[in-house]
């Protein structure tokens, strides 16, 4: 972890942020209020594991096609304690 001052193995040869989202990933799916930047910096700073983040389209229950933001990783734990965590990374009072 980045604030242990532990260097991590997949940050040293840019594989742990993957560009597409394997099939055994968990995915946590949320709406955006805050900015890409922070969601991305806290996985940085307080996860270990490999992760993919981005956006992604989904049907409302209406029908309608909206844009939502996922992270999945590799580690159960890991979206376990993302999900949890979530309600404050995801709570920025300037932007919206």
């Amino acid at each position: 972890m980045i604030k242990y001052n532990e260097p991590n193995p997949l940050n040293i040869f840019n594989l742990r942020r993957m560009a597409h989202c394997p099939p055994h990933f968990h995915k946590v799916e949320f709406d955006l209020n805050t900015y890409d930047k922070v969601v991305s910096a806290w996985i940085y700073e307080n996860l270990e594991g490999r992760f993919n983040y981005g956006q992604i389209d989904s049907l409302s229950s209406a029908g309608k096609l909206i844009r939502r933001h996922r992270a999945a990783f590799e580690l159960a734990g890991e979206a376990s304690y993302f999900a949890l965590c979530l309600v404050d990374i995801n709570n920025y009072p300037g932007l919206f």
